[in-house]
């Protein structure tokens, strides 16, 4: 057998209320780089399913910028580091750097790629100057009593800088090596976006103040105001085209404009969410007009993510590209639509996606999901998707239509797993408290306590005659789960049970357990069949078994996926490091490819041959 990879869906861009998110594409106007939570994702602007992550920062990531010669990125996290590395090639990092004591909120390149600046909020600094290649100094900022927002680079020589602020001033620089010149103060509030013109000449910055000032990019001479009144709430960004004539802005009033520079008036305008309704989500924080590019495209993103493709001239989204910003936490699949098996995923924010596999995209599904962190997710054949989360509540999905069903079923505890029958007709949810049983109309059942309740369930699993319920005193119970009178108990097992999954035809059972052991019982005898499954070093989070039962793929919170082999227990392929801070469900969708969530927010897909 091999794994290799095949794909990587990413997450959306990291958002936070009332801040700017800094979106950058490459030269070519081919990739869009961006950071969510604590990786680099470069993606492709035209197929959205094709992406590389960089994952060496240790702590949440914040921006990412290419060089203009295309071949380097320097990214920052909230630490104040400054990474360096290739994205051409296998993304080698070729340089570290501690640039401030705090979070960097931007950088920007010099023209020749030679030189960084780097700016946040610091705490004996705010910004900092260093050539890429060594991280030497070339040039203080300075000139600024709070937090720089945003920075920006006048590619053509004489280089001049220009930094703003919270602290309501523009900052202008002469360089190299940068030194204080001017500062500047028109805006009234802060100021979080700034940008040099393509071609030099002008300076733009926009703020909390709904303000647009224009300034002269060589001497830093202020122009003009423009646009006072037409964006209702604060300007997070600007972006220049690259005929330097026009900017687009993106404002927390829910619009995107597009501004003739000289004119001083907007020439366009896209207003996200419905008509004259107030939607936070749709705030639009970050916006790039990618240089490289001659169809007039631009990108904006809003606060829950959404990255939404507009051109120029026309009056609707050429299209919205969605996923998640937080961590995966419960993924299943589904067979019940004619195009291809669909895969469906939970986060920690209680957002649910649909994805469709062949083309690697996805939607949210609609309707009034869950409120908190989702916990689990169960697929039936009947089309049904049902899901668990920590607002004590069980939600149905119909799969095909990709809605959510009904309305919201109460939990007597708060959710740790969901099983469903093969047959459609019950499902299970294990709580804190002890398992509960419901119809497919979302009726209550059963429900059990065990040990008086005492003991905790840990995992679940079902088929149409059995349901196997793992509980945190190390034992595993095999229930009927139409009565829940109990069938078996396995008791002084290794570890904790974390995850458990019956095969196709229900002949085994297999157990992963906290230590990182998978055990495979035969469920006609209960006697362990295999035991050799042990190469995670860390919880086992999840276990799915390919359409056959002869292979089943295991994820573990020790970054790691293995497929295993029932016929050939000892043989087994896996990727190590497969998502930053953990794997935490994996699924088979179809019969050589499977697929993984984790802690990075991305969906990875894994080409498994040689399973005969």
């Amino acid at each position: 057998m091999s794994i290799t990879a095949e794909s990587i869906w990413a997450p959306s861009p990291s958002t936070t209320r009332g801040q700017p998110t800094q979106l950058a594409s490459d030269p070519k106007g081919e990739r869009l780089a961006y950071a969510n939570n604590k990786s680099i994702f470069l993606r492709s602007i035209d197929n959205p399913a094709l992406s590389t992550q960089y994952s060496a920062h240790t702590t949440a990531t914040t921006v990412a910028r290419f060089s203009p010669s295309g071949y380097y990125i320097a990214s920052g996290d909230v630490s104040g580091t400054v990474r360096v590395w290739d994205c051409v090639g296998e993304g080698a990092t070729k340089g570290e750097y501690h640039i401030i004591g705090g979070r960097i909120n931007d950088l920007a390149w010099d023209g020749d790629s030679a030189r960084i600046i780097a700016v946040g909020d610091g705490k004996e600094k705010y910004g900092h100057c260093i050539t890429a290649d060594s991280g030497n100094s070339v040039g203080e900022i300075s000139g600024h009593s709070s937090q720089i927002n945003s920075v920006s680079i006048r590619q053509q020589r004489p280089l001049r800088a220009a930094t703003v602020s919270d602290d309501t001033s523009l900052v202008f620089y002469h360089g190299a090596p940068f030194k204080f010149n001017t500062i500047l103060r028109k805006h009234q509030r802060f100021i979080y976006g700034v940008a040099f013109s393509p071609d030099g000449s002008s300076i733009v910055s926009v703020g909390a103040d709904k303000q647009i000032f224009l300034y002269d990019g060589k001497t830093g001479e202020p122009r003009t105001e423009i646009g006072a009144g037409e964006h209702k709430g604060s300007i997070f960004s600007v972006s220049w085209a690259r005929d330097s004539k026009k900017f687009v802005t993106s404002s927390a009033d829910q619009t995107v404009k597009i501004w003739d520079a000289e004119a001083g008036k907007a020439i366009q305008t896209w207003r996200m969410g419905e008509e004259g309704k107030v939607s936070v989500p749709d705030h639009q924080v970050g916006v790039v007009w990618p240089s490289g590019r001659s169809d007039g495209l631009i990108i904006s993103l809003n606060l829950n993510g959404d990255l939404t493709y507009f051109s120029e001239g026309e009056p609707a989204p050429r299209r919205v590209v969605h996923g998640h910003q937080k961590n995966i936490t419960a993924v299943a699949q589904s067979e019940s639509k004619a195009s291809g098996p669909t895969l469906f995923t939970g986060s920690s924010d209680g957002h649910i996606c649909n994805w469709d596999v062949r083309a690697g995209t996805a939607d949210f599904v609609d309707g009034d999901g869950h409120s908190n962190y989702v916990s689990a997710i169960a697929s039936a054949p009947s089309g049904r998707i049902y899901s668990v989360g920590w607002d004590d509540s069980l939600r149905s999905i119909d799969a095909t239509a990709t809605v959510f069903t009904g309305s919201a079923t109460a939990t007597d505890g708060q959710p740790k797993g969901v099983a469903a029958t093969p047959n459609g007709g019950l499902t299970a949810v294990a709580t804190h408290k002890g398992v509960e049983t419901f119809n497919k109309d979302g009726q209550k059942q059963k429900d059990s306590r065990f040990g008086g309740g005492t003991m905790s369930p840990t995992a679940i699993a079902a088929t149409d005659n059995l349901l196997a319920v793992a509980g945190d005193d190390s034992t595993l119970h095999i229930l009927d789960p139409t009565s829940l009178d109990p069938k078996h108990k396995l008791i002084a097992l290794n570890s904790t049970v974390s995850a458990l999954s019956f095969s196709p035809t229900a002949q085994y059972l297999a157990a992963g357990f906290a230590n990182g052991k998978i055990s495979v019982f035969d469920t006609a005898t209960w006697e362990i069949a295999i035991s050799r499954w042990s190469s995670h070093t860390g919880r086992v989070t999840g276990i799915a078994w390919n359409g056959e039962g002869t292979h089943a793929v295991s994820g573990g919170l020790d970054t790691n996926v293995y497929v295993w082999s029932v016929k050939k227990p000892g043989m087994r392929v896996g990727r190590t490091n497969a998502h930053k801070d953990g794997v935490n469900g994996v699924a088979w969708v179809g019969a050589g490819m499977v697929v993984s969530v984790g802690g990075d927010a991305a969906v990875k897909a894994w080409r498994v041959e040689g399973l005969s």
